[in-house]
């Protein structure tokens, strides 16, 4: 059995496989996960599982590089945003990039995989840029 935090089977495989470069995208329950795109589902109902803890152990395994966010994020603020902050204090997120909501929903298309939470707060949603290890 895995002594790491991560469990789910299917998010473990999808970031043993990441290359340098590769996106995944958390999102809230309400994202919009474009035609052959992976998609992970975690959510059960809403607010489980927050995206907080679902960000929090993919960045146990998964080594980021960068991050994007959708500008919209910083105006609504909802619980995401304190989440990502102090991870990006923490040096877990890499630079921040901010670009409008349509332009972070056209970016998903390029995404390796998709993981829904349950999360039910507008704009709670980042993509990871993965990174390198050496």
């Amino acid at each position: 059995m895995k002594k790491t935090a991560l469990l789910n089977i299917a998010l473990s495989h999808t970031i043993a496989s990441l290359g340098h470069g590769d996106i995944v995208v958390i999102g809230d329950a309400g994202l919009p996960v474009p035609a052959g795109v992976e998609l992970i589902d975690l959510a059960i109902t809403s607010g489980l599982p927050d995206f907080a803890s679902v960000l929090e152990v993919v960045l146990s395994e998964m080594q980021v590089e960068r991050h994007i966010v959708a500008a919209e994020l910083f105006e609504i603020a909802p619980p995401a945003l304190a989440a990502i902050q102090q991870l990006s204090t923490q040096g877990l997120l890499g630079a921040c990039e901010q670009v409008p909501h349509s332009d972070f929903t056209l970016l998903s298309r390029q995404a390796k995989v998709i993981v829904r939470t349950g999360e039910c707060k507008p704009f709670s949603n980042i993509a990871l840029v993965a990174g390198v290890t050496f």
